[in-house]
């Protein structure tokens, strides 16, 4: 675990290097159970590709098994304190990559905040791969218009969560401003396709081809 300066304040994560020590950066941001194995692994498998990978800790130490819990620590989290910490990890990992750009993936809650960090920092995100994400708070709608980065999000079909309508939706909205984005609904696939810890709804061959093509948007644009 690393720790970083954020908005007068200090933030913590997890940060993954690659084996040279250094290469293009990314936020990984956590679905809502927390800063849990899973998001620490994901990490990992990007520091074996070559990315230096910074998650950071939006709850500051908590975390939940139970979907319960997970939910009120997601309704919990002041949106504005998780910009911050965000923004903070992104200077981090520029100032230790010597790079001007990064970019940020995210699951679930993650992924809306992947979106919301997009919006908060274009200056520095370049890329932004949301999976199945959703922005669960009114009053967190980011300003759209200043986005820049591409978008490559990836999404499932069956998702009570982020619908396929309300992930088309999004896309129309944002591509009608001028915005780089395509979102990929996954046939036949459950919210969390991705998280091989959950057998219930992981899907290896969605996750296969969604990772294939995160990995490309990352090398294209970072």
């Amino acid at each position: 675990m690393v720790t970083f300066a954020s908005n007068g304040g200090t933030a913590s994560g997890y940060l993954a290097l690659p084996a040279s020590g250094t290469g293009p950066g990314v936020i990984v941001i956590q679905e809502w159970w927390g800063l849990v194995p899973h998001i620490i692994e994901v990490a990992d498998r990007l520091a074996a590709t070559g990315f230096v990978a910074l998650a950071p800790d939006l709850y500051h130490g908590e975390s939940s098994t139970e979907p319960d819990g997970a939910g009120k620590l997601m309704m919990g989290l002041n949106v504005g304190q998780a910009a911050k910490d965000m923004s903070g990890a992104v200077d981090y990992v520029i100032e230790n990559t010597g790079r001007t750009k990064v970019g940020v993936v995210g699951f679930c809650m993650g992924g809306g905040l992947a979106l919301v960090l997009a919006c908060h920092r274009p200056d520095a995100v370049a890329v932004a791969a949301p999976y199945y994400g959703v922005i669960p708070w009114p009053t967190a709608q980011p300003d759209w218009s200043q986005l820049s980065a591409v978008v490559v999000g990836e999404y499932a079909e069956h998702d009570d969560f982020a619908s396929p309508e309300a992930t088309r939706a999004l896309e129309s909205q944002l591509r009608d401003l001028g915005k780089d984005v395509t979102m990929h609904i996954h046939p036949g696939t459950q919210h969390a396709f991705y998280n091989d810890t959950r057998p219930d709804v992981y899907d290896a061959d969605a996750s296969k081809v969604a990772w294939m093509r995160t990995m490309n948007a990352f090398a294209a644009n970072l």
